[in-house]
């Protein structure tokens, strides 16, 4: 016996499906950020491309073991649970720091917004 368990193809083409989908997500966000002129621009499609993608990935993982163990298995849904939490904050903190390096460096963006003028308007 080598241990593979044959799926109904009713299991087995969505999941498919799904993982191809995530594939095309990633390839997307790739091309998008190499058409991308700036780097502000360039954070857009990969944050985009990563959420789609894990999400298509966990609900593939969801169907596939739900199947082999013929009941829920929904911790997969934990990494894209994740994922959306972390990643606009990680992306927001890039964002941050490439502002304030092109700030250092004179070049011309928008100005910081201070609390002084938030707590005047008060």
């Amino acid at each position: 016996m080598n241990g593979l368990v044959e799926l109904s193809p009713w299991v087995e083409i969505p999941v498919a499906i799904l993982l191809v989908l995530s594939s095309l997500f990633a390839l997307i966000g790739a091309v998008g950020m190499l058409r991308m002129k700036d780097y502000f621009q360039r954070m857009h499609p990969p944050a985009l491309a990563t959420t789609l993608g894990s999400w298509a990935v966990a609900l593939a993982s969801i169907i596939y073991f739900s199947a082999l163990k013929s009941g829920p298995v929904l911790h997969a849904w934990l990494i894209p649970i994740l994922l959306a939490i972390t990643v606009p904050v990680t992306t927001l903190l890039l964002a941050r720091a490439a502002l304030f390096r092109k700030r250092m460096a004179g070049h011309d963006v928008p100005a910081e917004v201070s609390s002084k003028r938030s707590e005047s308007g008060n």
